[in-house]
């Protein structure tokens, strides 16, 4: 539970605040954006994924999806993302989850 929370505390600072910097969303409308995200981030990502590979595939598939998934939101609801900002978002995202893997999901990490 505490990893998630920490994973929902980075991941909404990243996205809630350059969701409001890229877009018109409301912060209330970044704060779901960023929980939807986390919630299939942590289940895919890190329950799923990080624990059957490795770090490396795990931040690809979390880039992938991040990108994705605000890239399908941002069509949806007629949010003014560009690909440039949704890719800076997602790459942002992907480092985070880098150094996130690496530190505290550590023994998930297989060898």
């Amino acid at each position: 539970m505490l990893k998630f929370l920490l994973k929902y505390i980075l991941n909404g600072a990243i996205v809630v605040a350059l969701m409001l910097y890229y877009t018109e969303i409301t912060f209330w409308g970044a704060v779901a954006a960023a929980t939807g995200l986390t919630v299939l981030a942590y289940f895919i990502g890190d329950q799923l994924i990080l624990r059957a590979t490795n770090n490396f595939f795990a931040t690809v598939c979390d880039f992938v999806m991040a990108a994705g998934y605000l890239w399908l939101l941002s069509y949806f609801f007629d949010w003014s993302l560009s690909f440039g900002e949704l890719l800076i978002i997602s790459l942002i995202l992907g480092v985070a989850e880098w150094f996130l893997h690496r530190h505290v999901f550590r023994e998930e990490i297989r060898v």
